[in-house]
């Protein structure tokens, strides 16, 4: 690994397009963040980013006794984070059997377990803090699509229960009588959380403040200088602020960080007006076994959410312009798959998302530092996602990897270059056994 020398500077991310139209989660009540004056005195973690990532990593780096200071261009929770439509699922976007294939079962395994447990993790802290943030536990209805047939779902559903997660698979008779819907089978999942991403964001930044962090806001980062003993962060209109570590969370600005295995691309989403959510039983959070997937989720005020018709470009002008387009066609899907009479739209939108060659996250040490960690939610679960970095860059800041460390390090998919090199390969390069704890 290159080691970082006092002066050698890193430049940050580029400001992008992060979504167009209009999602359903900021025309609310909930009190607005307001920003802080920067710290006097250097600070043990600086988080770059005050979306719903940076906001569940303040949280629990403060309850562990650090002294934090999260630093944004934008008003928090107001870019990615704002148009997720916060499906709270422990689920990968890439099936179980697919990691298995890939990992081992002992790998694969684990690495699902983490994300499992992440959310658990979560959902205590969230009603520890009592949180007003449409926090609500969901049935995961998970359905055929091209990726999985019925049959194929059966093979999943038994990958999970003997990875020892809460999944069982449901025929078509199940389904029918349960939730109302026409399908050949499914998998049932607990565990699963439906949320408002801005109330949650919100909720977690208000609960740090009060504990003494700063949340600094619009300011922009423009360079970190690493040393042998911190990190100094250039603070446009700011000047430098010091910490002992860095964290990046800014989601899909990710910039350099984007390396091989992670790319950017387009979804889309629409939501009914509220008080029209009851197009099928139990209010389960639905989404297929597809490429792009469609999904389904209802809102505590009666919103019918549909989001998906991904596309595998990121310029936002041109997502922009299909927002319409893709709007009529998921009201369209809609009422297909949940034999509905007509769909009235109410909110349409689009976003920038990442995704990743397996379907996890970035998290770990930026490739050629070591004070400096980058937390980037790739794939569909970016609330999951967030919490699983909180646990394990809690750890690592200790000094003590995480025994998955290399499962989601951020330079997995770079091929070996040589030894002691910082882009080793982890995930490509280890054995399948290896990641389990």
């Amino acid at each position: 690994m290159r080691r970082p020398v006092p002066g050698d500077p890193m430049s940050l991310t580029p400001r992008l397009d992060l979504r167009g139209g209009r999602d359903c989660w900021r025309d609310d009540a909930t009190p607005q963040i307001l920003a802080d004056a920067p710290p006097a005195t250097p600070v043990d973690v600086a988080i770059i980013g005050a979306g719903v990532t940076g906001a569940i990593l303040a949280d629990r780096l403060v309850a562990s006794g650090r002294s934090v200071v999260l630093i944004d261009r934008r008003p928090p929770a107001t870019g990615s984070t704002a148009a997720s439509t916060a499906l709270v699922l422990w689920a990968p976007d890439v099936p179980l059997v697919d990691h298995i294939a890939r990992f081992g079962t002992q790998g694969a395994g684990a690495r699902w377990r983490a994300v499992y447990q992440a959310v658990a993790h979560l959902d205590a802290r969230v009603r520890a803090l009592g949180l007003d943030c449409g926090w609500v536990a969901r049935p995961d209805l998970y359905l055929p699509g091209d990726v999985l047939d019925a049959q194929g779902l059966r093979r999943e559903a038994d990958a999970r229960q003997a990875a020892g997660l809460p999944s069982a698979w449901m025929d078509g008779g199940d389904v029918s009588r349960t939730f109302g819907l026409s399908a050949p089978a499914a998998i049932l999942s607990e565990g699963a959380w439906s949320v408002d991403p801005v109330a949650l964001t919100r909720g977690l930044l208000r609960q740090v403040q009060a504990a003494g962090a700063r949340v600094l806001f619009p300011v922009d980062v423009t360079a970190l200088h690493e040393d042998e003993d911190g990190v100094s962060l250039e603070v446009a209109g700011v000047g430098s602020l010091r910490a002992a570590q860095v964290i990046v969370a800014t989601g899909y600005e990710a910039g350099a960080d984007l390396g091989p295995g992670f790319t950017l691309g387009s979804s889309f989403a629409i939501a009914s007006p509220p008080g029209q959510a009851e197009a099928w039983r139990e209010h389960a959070m639905i989404w297929e076994a597809g490429d792009p997937y469609l999904y389904f989720r209802t809102t505590p005020d009666g919103r019918l959410v549909v989001g998906g018709e991904d596309e595998d470009f990121a310029d936002p002008v041109r997502r922009d312009a299909m927002i319409p387009q893709k709007a009529r066609r998921l009201a369209e899907k809609a009422r297909a798959r949940l034999t509905l009479p007509s769909f009235d739209i109410d909110r349409a939108w689009a976003a920038t998302f990442g995704s990743s060659g397996d379907g996890l996250p970035a998290i770990g040490p930026r490739p050629g530092s070591r004070r400096t960690f980058l937390a980037h939610s790739f794939g569909g679960n970016g609330i999951a996602f967030a919490s699983l970095a909180a646990g394990l860059l809690q750890q690592a800041l200790s000094g003590a990897p995480h025994p998955l460390a290399a499962a989601f390090a951020p330079d997995r998919f770079t091929p070996m270059t040589g030894s002691g090199t910082a882009g080793a390969g982890h995930g490509s390069q280890t054995s399948p056994e290896e990641d389990a704890p």
